[in-house]
């Protein structure tokens, strides 16, 4: 893991009083954090962020952590962590076998569950957006993820740095989705913007650039204003 990664950890629990003062406690200890009330707003919080390890309670309104649990597990997801009450020993039993990683008691010492969080962390070492191995087609362009370049529609090889491979990853894996910046930048970088930081936006200028006729009146990498960035193209995979 390189010095400049801070992993992002999802919370889901339906009581605020917990999910709150957790994530304050592990961001003062270097995890970046996302937080959510119930399930659909933890799917939600995945679909648009790469997620390192989901801290979850079991017992929530609607659907449960058990069941969100088994589909994290079915889609390959990042691992697990199950907040469980102490009568509950059939369901972190349940919990292991649909493939958590590991559980903590109600009620819980942070600094317990910050040890646990760092143990699985080291045994499964955070991933940044994964590139897909298939080209896939847009607005004319074909992309090659694998070689880092993307073929214009008059047949020429554009090459992309790292950077503008990755960030044109996160576009073509939503398209139509606004994506902001600080979405962006934990997609393709791993962490948090800072005051000032305009590292995204220079990014997708340069990408503009060698994608777009005119990159100030861009229509493929369309500015979404206070909201960030969205691609306005189909998305077609390549055999």
């Amino acid at each position: 893991m390189d010095e400049t990664y801070e992993p992002h950890i999802l919370v889901v629990d339906d009581a605020r009083d917990i999910r709150e003062p957790l994530g304050t406690y592990l961001k003062k200890h270097g995890h970046r954090v996302s937080l959510a009330g119930d399930a659909t707003a933890a799917r939600q919080a995945m679909a648009t962020n790469a997620i390192d390890l989901v801290v979850l309670d079991i017992m929530m309104p609607g659907e449960d952590g058990l069941s969100l649990c088994r589909w994290l597990s079915s889609t390959d997801g990042p691992p697990v962590i199950l907040l469980t009450a102490m009568a509950d020993d059939a369901d972190r039993i349940v919990g292991l076998e649909l493939g958590a990683d590991d559980y903590v008691v109600k009620p819980f010492n942070p600094r317990e569950l910050l040890a646990r969080i760092r143990a699985i962390l080291r045994r499964v070492p955070p991933s940044r957006e994964p590139v897909p191995p298939g080209r896939r087609a847009f607005a004319g362009f074909v992309h090659d993820p694998a070689a880092g370049m993307v073929t214009t529609p008059d047949g020429r090889e554009v090459l992309l740095t790292t950077a503008e491979n990755r960030l044109l990853v996160a576009f073509l894996d939503r398209p139509g989705q606004v994506l902001s910046r600080d979405q962006l930048l934990d997609l393709t970088q791993g962490r948090e913007a800072k005051p000032y930081d305009r590292a995204i936006d220079n990014h997708i200028s340069r990408l503009r650039r060698k994608l777009e006729p005119d990159a100030k009146r861009a229509t493929i990498i369309a500015t979404e204003w206070g909201g960030g960035y969205r691609l306005a193209a189909d998305v077609e995979t390549l055999s």
